[in-house]
């Protein structure tokens, strides 16, 4: 008995929160801003990865960043380096945000700056392989980082973020010649859980990949309809 009220409580706990997403995403698509959701363990790599996509991207696009942490604002501090709206939300004991948490951080967005302005909203999320896969918050793509340091079974041991993704960056590449890790393995394993999968190996160091990233971000914003919902 107790299991079925657990899954109860977390079937509505999803019911409720992807009405909160839908709701997210009229708005975004009323202002016509294209949103991502950017989902992978701590460390794989998010926020140097947007250092470098703000600092190559925002004098063709106006972009904007709700930045999720457990607790501080150093990464949100590292991004507003770049001259880009920045809202911080902490988390406190949660992994992850969810509708509610983005609703609010795109609130407090809309207080300074005229939302149908922007072309892109990237949501980075908490450090977490699990949970917030599970949790939409009203993006038109997720886009997962797995670095090459996390070894090639993650996707099989952590299928629900693999499966979920739209594109997957498989992060730090520049360190695989002196680890004991096989690329394409990865990606071989990635595929057995999604076969659909964009799959874009980048360095933030040495800048490989980073152009078909690029790339993929302004295609994103000239057809978010090419996008998952």
């Amino acid at each position: 008995m107790h299991q079925i009220i657990d899954d109860t409580l977390g079937i509505n706990l999803l019911h409720a929160n992807q009405e909160g997403a839908d709701h997210n995403r009229t708005h975004f698509d009323a202002w016509g801003i294209t949103c991502i959701n950017l989902m992978s363990s701590p460390g794989a790599g998010k926020t140097a990865l947007l250092e470098k996509t703000l600092a190559a991207l925002t004098t063709d696009l106006n972009l904007a960043v709700i930045e999720g942490d457990m607790t501080t604002e150093l990464d949100a501090d590292r991004l507003r380096q770049y001259d880009v709206p920045v809202i911080a939300i902490n988390t406190g004991r949660a992994c992850h945000l969810d509708a509610r948490m983005v609703a609010g951080g795109i609130h407090t967005l809309s207080h300074d700056y005229a939302p149908q302005d922007l072309d892109m909203v990237i949501v980075e999320n908490v450090g977490n392989l699990v949970c917030p896969a599970e949790f939409g918050v009203g993006e038109h793509a997720k886009v997962a980082l797995l670095s090459v340091t996390e070894g090639e079974d993650k996707p099989l041991k952590y299928p629900v973020m693999f499966r979920e993704a739209d594109v997957l960056l498989i992060t730090k590449i520049d360190l695989a010649p002196y680890l004991d890790v096989d690329l394409a393995l990865i990606e071989a394993n990635v595929r057995q859980i999604n076969p659909h999968v964009t799959v874009i190996p980048v360095s933030a160091k040495s800048g490989e990949g980073l152009a078909l990233w690029f790339d993929w971000v302004r295609s994103a914003v000239k057809s978010p309809e090419l996008t998952s919902a």
